[in-house]
């Protein structure tokens, strides 16, 4: 799946980044350094990942596999 958004970092315990898109919020599972950048505007490819849990539980967790950065 693509999803557009945001890159937000949210702060539950050592931090957790997410990615924000206009109706959900996702938590970024093995997200490269590259797009651990607050407030970076964002293509993600990747896929959510039912069988993961996480302490933020922020939202549905999505496995990066690419991205790219929209001006």
């Amino acid at each position: 799946m693509i999803v557009t958004g945001t890159i937000e970092k949210k702060g539950f315990g050592p931090g957790t980044w997410a990615l924000v898109s206009a109706d959900k919020t996702y938590e970024l599972k093995d997200a490269p350094s590259e797009l651990k950048k607050e407030g970076l505007k964002v293509s993600v490819e990747g896929e959510v990942r039912d069988d993961v849990m996480t302490f933020a539980m922020i939202g549905p967790v999505l496995q990066v596999s690419s991205f790219k950065v929209i001006d």
